[in-house]
């Protein structure tokens, strides 16, 4: 069976999404096509309204609807916090004591897909250095995270500021049983006393 053009447009328009496959794309157009006009107007809305009003700060590169976001804005700056995307910051907010900033790098090192030093917002977190005491870098613990951290450290460490890599190990509630050699040996060099 076919579906009417409309129908496979916006199927289409939801695989693009990260983690979307064409099943789930399916559902969500179905979804969309029994929604009542007024409640599909407003999705639609509520899409164009973030592509109008977020943007990046200007300081940092976390979406907001200012120039400054309200973390930049209300927070000592002397430590920065290094992620390599927005939505990182709120992983790392649901359990930091909030008293940092952050500066969102737009991605990590990675050759194969042509992301070099130049694609990422490093020129920009040069540019806050300026009474910075640590800087803790927050990148994912795979090869690109890795290689963008050791990059970041060999720049920062000789500028005299305390460079920081956030711990990685056995996560709670897995079995050791399942973890990986990279990880287990993280874990065991990473051990703190009790």
């Amino acid at each position: 069976m076919r579906h009417p053009d409309a129908i496979q447009r916006l199927i289409n328009r939801f695989c693009a999404l990260p983690g979307v496959g064409q099943k789930t794309a399916q559902r969500y157009a179905y979804a969309v096509v029994n929604m009542s006009d007024e409640d599909a107007k407003e999705f639609a809305e509520a899409i164009v309204q973030v592509k109008e009003e977020v943007k990046f700060c200007s300081v940092c590169g976390n979406l907001t609807d200012k120039e400054v976001c309200d973390i930049c804005s209300t927070r000592d700056n002397s430590v920065i916090c290094v992620v390599a995307q927005p939505k990182d910051i709120l992983s790392i907010e649901r359990v930091a004591g909030r008293t940092f900033v952050y500066h969102v790098l737009g991605g990590t090192l990675n050759p194969l897909e042509g992301k070099g030093p130049n694609e990422l917002r490093i020129k920009q977190l040069l540019g806050r250095l300026d009474g910075v005491k640590e800087v803790i870098i927050a990148t994912n613990p795979d090869v690109e995270g890795e290689a963008t951290a050791v990059y970041l450290a060999r720049l920062l460490k000789p500028m005299g500021i305390k460079v920081t890599r956030i711990a990685q190990g056995v996560s709670m509630g897995s079995e050791i049983e399942y973890a990986d050699e990279v990880t287990l040996t993280r874990a065991l060099e990473s051990r703190t006393e009790i």
